[in-house]
């Protein structure tokens, strides 16, 4: 194999995916997080099929599918709720897995960090890395809590703040792309059966999609509001205010929100750093090298698919070189496809009489494009 000791930086659906993979390959594996505490964050997530079969290739498709729920079409409304079509969602991950699934994302990160520590993975909390240095063969890292270690590669699957992009010294940052997302989890009304969009309204949109039998995701994209207007957390009196003007479901579940809601707010930001991803045997993947608006909710699904080619390229027989070689000509031309039809859906969704604007058509290509092999 290329490696033999590899050091994961970030915990997330990217760094665990490749922690698994890895160690299902007989690498040894230390994974560093610098959360003190190792969960995901409690909002939903939309996992589209060839993200479930990442998660089938390490084990925890079982376990995801227990509690999420999937379905495999979406809907297209006015913002009424009325009906503009339904729509039959390709099946990235293949015929027999579903092509869309909503989950609790708390659940998803439970069901990867049981499955990273009954692999054998050394998991360390509440540090990072402070600083490395790079020979031939080897990478030398110094921890921030002083401790140190030796591997043979170091994966940066920190996110996208990464702090291990800017160590290599990659200066590109994300950048807003002119939109920003509220997100609550409320309780799942009794027709809710899929993932719904609805477009036409006084925001870019709103949207909903079942996250378990009894909760559901909904959310608000509008522009970017000032800091002044939001506060150091969103309150759900401003949520209330920014949602005025849907009906149907979505307008239902807005008003049934409880006055204790926590509700998520932030700027969308994206980014695409070109390649190659790595200086050396030190590298990023996931959204610390490609991040794109969730619109085509393929973020988790791009992330988990970095870390399974990378962990099976790695362990193959040839160089770490060609490994990394191979790695980016694999991945690059799919996550560039997904970003850059992220930010054409965005640009169509601020500007939506721009002439030949077809946001479900442009989801349905790229979902469509992403049924070939990862």
């Amino acid at each position: 194999m290329a490696v033999s000791k590899v050091l994961v930086v970030g915990g997330g659906i990217t760094g665990s995916v490749l922690s698994l993979a890895l160690a299902q390959r007989g690498v040894t594996v230390d994974l560093v997080e610098i959360s003190p505490q190792w969960f995901g964050v409690g909002h939903g997530i939309t996992v589209q099929g060839n993200a479930l079969k990442a998660l089938r290739s390490v084990g925890v498709l079982d376990r995801v599918l227990e509690k999420a729920v999937p379905f495999n079409n979406m809907r297209l409304r006015q913002a009424d709720g009325s009906l503009i079509v339904e729509l039959a969602t390709p099946r990235t991950g293949g015929e027999d897995l579903p092509s869309t699934t909503g989950a609790m994302r708390s659940d998803l990160q439970d069901a990867l960090c049981d499955a990273v520590y009954a692999a054998g993975v050394e998991v360390r909390l509440g540090l990072s890395v402070a600083s490395f240095e790079q020979s031939p063969d080897h990478v030398d890292v110094t921890f921030t809590d002083g401790t140190a270690g030796r591997y043979d590669l170091v994966v940066g699957a920190d996110g996208l703040k990464s702090q291990i992009r800017s160590l290599i010294g990659i200066e590109t940052v994300p950048e807003p792309v002119g939109m920003s997302i509220f997100r609550v989890v409320a309780d799942r009304p009794a027709e809710m059966d899929c993932a719904e969009v609805y477009y036409g309204g006084p925001r870019y949109k709103a949207g909903y999609s079942p996250i378990s039998d009894t909760k559901c995701y909904a959310y608000l994209l509008d522009e970017n509001l000032d800091a002044s207007l939001v506060g150091s957390r969103a309150p759900l009196s401003l949520l209330r205010e920014r949602g005025q003007g849907y009906g149907g479901t979505w307008g239902r579940i807005l008003e049934s929100l409880p006055d204790d809601t926590a509700v998520d707010y932030r700027w969308i930001e994206a980014v695409l750093v070109e390649s190659p991803w790595n200086r050396g045997r030190v590298m990023i993947i996931g959204d610390a090298a490609h991040a794109c608006p969730p619109l085509i909710a393929q973020g988790a699904a791009m992330c988990a698919e970095d870390a399974v080619v990378l962990a099976e390229l790695v362990t193959g027989q040839g160089p770490l070189e060609t490994a990394l070689k191979d790695f980016m000509a694999r991945r690059m031309p799919r996550v560039r496809k997904v970003l850059e039809n992220s930010l054409k859906l965005a640009e169509w969704e601020i500007h939506p009489d721009t002439p030949g604007a077809d946001p479900g058509g442009i989801m349905q290509e790229t979902l469509a494009y992403l049924q070939a092999e990862a």
